[in-house]
């Protein structure tokens, strides 16, 4: 189905190996019920790929507007860490985080499985809606795929520093101009349709680069539930 609201948040990174189980019980119990809590945050999605050597975990956040990724209540959060997250956060490494303004987004339904790609473009260069729309349902034509959808980085939202950010001591430089995600029906379906995505994705005007990846869904919850 098409993406809530009007922005998304997007965050890839890794665990250290010795800290995974107890994130996945921190992820699911405590930490995205609480930022579902936050005004402003719809859906929370968690992925994973046990093949990634980099960026194995995706974690997707559907916002009411992209002012909700740095909202009183939200930066409040981010500097007032339960003592639980005080404890995770320094085990995340390789963190890359953006807010994201929802362009465009089609579809039916939740896919089990998610490629996701930064793209980066010419400075400067917007991708057009038009141009945009018609690749994203010419992605949602491919077999297998439910769901096809792009933000452009508004990476200033989540520039701001936080308690949080002083807890990783391992973070990526968020540069990257747009996020185009698939959903497919699992896993087998996203890793056949990879390189029929990228060579729609490497029609968009401008496009110097992408960096993508697959994944599975692990956890979804949905805001009010």
């Amino acid at each position: 189905m098409p993406l809530r609201g009007s922005a998304f948040l997007a965050i890839w990174h890794d665990i250290r190996a010795d800290a995974e189980p107890e994130y996945n019980l921190w992820h699911t119990r405590e930490h995205m019920p609480e930022r579902l809590g936050i005004p402003g945050f719809l859906v929370g999605r968690r992925y994973v790929n046990w093949d990634l050597s980099h960026h194995r975990y995706f974690t997707l956040y559907e916002g009411e507007h992209p002012e909700t990724f740095r909202s009183p209540a939200y930066i409040e959060r981010l500097n007032n860490p339960t003592p639980w997250s005080n404890r995770m956060q320094p085990a995340f490494l390789n963190f890359v985080r953006g807010a994201c303004r929802t362009t465009a987004s089609v579809g039916m339904g939740i896919g089990g499985a998610l490629l996701t790609a930064r793209l980066h473009t010419e400075r400067g260069m917007a991708v057009e809606p038009g141009r945009l729309c018609e690749s994203l349902n010419a992605i949602l034509d491919l077999p297998g795929a439910v769901g096809a959808h792009y933000g452009a980085a508004a990476l200033d939202i989540t520039s701001v520093k936080t308690r949080e950010t002083e807890l990783r001591k391992q973070s990526d430089s968020a540069s990257f101009d747009g996020v185009l995600m698939v959903e497919a029906i699992g896993r087998r379906e996203i890793d056949g349709l990879a390189d029929r995505i990228a060579s729609i994705a490497e029609t968009l005007p401008g496009l110097n680069r992408i960096d993508a990846e697959v994944y599975e869904l692990a956890y979804m919850l949905i805001g009010g539930e």
